[in-house]
């Protein structure tokens, strides 16, 4: 290339305090790491440690979000005031790195009408470009009809969610992912596997209860590769007009989702994703610090410190202007941060 790409990770996950003391005394289960751990040590970096990875990755700019699953699993009481707190503290992490950090609002779904009135706090009066959700909230999907005028008020807004996954129901846990030898069950229905097809899943629910009809311009943001939808959509198309909708199933994918890797560095994947949904509709994450340094035996990344985050994008079957919308001219493109207006204008 002739000139040095720009990279936005929408993807960059924190772990701050008022989090996870809610965690503990909801009872929420934690995060599988003990205090002291690497990773655990760097979720709860948001200074310097934290600069110098995104530095060796070669990411320019870490779209920060709450660890799954944020607050959607506290009580209604606790979540609304947790979200608060911690989206009041990532605008003070942005706004100490402005040119490094962004940050997705946390959204207290357990509570839905609060939920959207917090979303309209975080991106008109914080500066946030959009919102992370982590699909079920208890036992509500993320198609439930409580959550409309959340969608409603994303789609009013002009700015995506970011939905990541979290583990799947205990049921559904037992039932596929248990009895298995070494501790791999917990493994398998979490990171290795499990999140993904809970939260892949529930994209085809939106999409079949009408959620894009009804709000066909509301926009998702979709990790991990797409969570395994993208490679049985050729299949799952011929439900389309069994359900009723208004578009074959595979244009939903391309007019309402936006789709990143999650630090899986995987050419085979890439390839597969810009075919489905085009490169006009890619961004860039690491997921980090899951990704950082890890090994085999390690979180199942790749791992991306190394520079490795950057010489991924270079060096893919793309063109140069290609690679620089996947690494950060789409995310301009999506939020309209190109020059800072979003935050600009919240502190005029």
């Amino acid at each position: 290339m002739t000139h040095k790409l720009r990279i936005v990770g929408v993807e960059e996950h924190v772990v701050l305090p008022v989090l996870s003391d809610a965690w503990a005394r909801a009872g929420v289960p934690p995060q599988p790491y003990g205090d002291d751990h690497p990773v655990m040590r760097r979720l709860r970096d948001v200074g310097e440690r934290r600069l110098a990875d995104m530095d060796e990755q070669g990411i320019d700019v870490a779209v920060l979000s709450p660890a799954t699953p944020g607050v959607q699993n506290l009580p209604p009481a606790e979540a609304v005031r947790v979200a608060r707190e911690v989206n009041d503290a990532l605008a003070e992490v942005v706004a100490t790195h402005p040119r490094r950090f962004q940050a997705f609002a946390a959204i207290p779904t357990s509570s839905p009408e609060a939920a959207t009135a917090e979303l309209e706090r975080a991106v008109t009066r914080l500066g946030f470009p959009g919102a992370m959700l982590y699909g079920r909230t208890g036992d509500r999907l993320a198609d439930a009809p409580e959550f409309e005028d959340l969608y409603a008020t994303a789609e009013r807004l002009r700015v995506p969610l970011h939905f990541h996954p979290q583990a799947p129901v205990p049921a559904v846990q037992r039932a596929y992912y248990s009895d298995l030898p070494r501790g791999i069950g917990p493994a398998l229905a979490t990171a290795g596997l499990g999140w993904y097809y809970d939260l892949g899943v529930q994209y085809l629910r939106m999409i079949f209860s009408g959620v894009f009809d009804r709000h066909p311009g509301l926009q998702v943001i979709a990790g991990h590769w797409g969570e395994v939808v993208l490679f049985y959509l050729d299949h799952v198309g011929y439900l389309g007009d069994q359900a009723g909708l208004a578009r074959p199933v595979a244009d939903y994918f391309r007019r309402n989702f936006w789709v990143a890797g999650s630090g899986t560095v995987s050419e085979r994947y890439l390839r597969w994703t810009a075919e489905v949904v085009g490169t006009d509709r890619m961004l860039y994450s690491t997921d980090y610090p899951y990704t950082f340094g890890t090994r085999p035996g390690g979180f199942p990344h790749l791992d991306t410190s190394g520079g490795v985050a950057r010489t991924f994008l270079e060096g893919a079957p793309f063109t140069d202007e290609e690679k620089a919308a996947i690494g950060s001219g789409n995310w301009e493109r999506l939020t309209g941060l190109a020059a800072g207006d979003r935050r600009g204008a919240a502190s005029a």
